[in-house]
């Protein structure tokens, strides 16, 4: 189904995607190390793209959370998230994805300091050419709710004590200033592409960081804001197309260079 889905969008005239996984409970641990297995579902995955369509340019994520037993972006160690510990795993997922044939990595975990790591991991392992589309300024936000519950991949109880939210990692919405902050530090550290997620609601973040900077800009229409439309669509308040479309604009008018989005194949049917 992967393959046919990427055969369908190379044919429309996508050219890149960003892949997740949705892993089976048995190989969930707190050490994430599912994630840099060879022969993983991300990996093969990753294989079976570049094997069949080898100019789709393909970002997988870099994050734990789906290989987690806790459902954090990281190592749980002492009741919290352990930022150095997780940077470790996270150069090995890198690493492993580098060599199942990435074109580029997408960290979605926002511990500090890793996009420096991942470009050491990955320069070190011969990786030199695999570029990093870095989530910049990820918000802690109430959007991604569809998504986590499609991965499984949203903070759980635990028998140990864990956070109970990832708003100790991820940013606060109601702080601009760590946006800019955060993403001249990612840039710093060698991102080649920087990432605002979600969209719709921080589109003065995403123009404030395209007037800043002089590096490529994505924007994330994360799963929230694509079911809303969806559902309103559905109930007959919203004109799907026209909504959809009005939505994208936006986020070219706001200053974005890539636009990730569920609405991908709907959009270039519809242009």
């Amino acid at each position: 189904l992967t393959v046919k889905e990427i055969k369908e969008l190379f044919a429309l005239g996508i050219r890149a995607v960003n892949i997740y996984v949705k892993v089976n409970e048995d190989l969930k641990d707190n050490t994430g190390k599912e994630a840099w297995n060879p022969n993983g579902l991300m990996q093969q995955a990753i294989r079976a793209i570049k094997t069949t369509c080898p100019e789709m340019i393909v970002m997988p994520d870099v994050a734990l959370d789906p290989y987690s037993i806790y459902g954090h972006d990281g190592i749980i160690e002492n009741g919290d998230v352990a930022n150095d510990a997780t940077n470790d795993a996270l150069v090995k997922m890198a690493v492993s994805h580098a060599q199942a044939g990435a074109d580029f990595v997408a960290p979605s975990d926002m511990m500090d300091g890793r996009v420096l790591r991942l470009r050491q991991g990955l320069d070190a392992a011969g990786f030199q050419n695999v570029g990093i589309m870095s989530y910049s300024a990820k918000y802690a936000s109430a959007f991604y709710g569809p998504f986590r519950d499609a991965l499984d991949s949203a903070p759980r109880e635990a028998d140990v004590e864990v956070p109970k939210d990832k708003k100790t990692y991820q940013m606060d919405y109601a702080n601009r200033f760590e946006a800019i902050r955060e993403t001249d530090l990612d840039i710093d550290e060698g991102a080649d592409i920087v990432m605002v997620k979600p969209g719709l609601p921080y589109l003065d973040i995403l123009r404030e960081i395209k007037n800043e900077f002089d590096v490529p800009v994505a924007a994330y229409q994360v799963s929230g804001e694509y079911a809303m439309i969806k559902a309103a669509a559905e109930k007959g308040w919203l004109d799907h197309d026209q909504t959809m479309l009005e939505t994208t604009i936006a986020f070219k008018r706001a200053g974005a260079d890539i636009i990730a989005s569920y609405f991908a194949k709907d959009i270039v049917k519809l242009i």
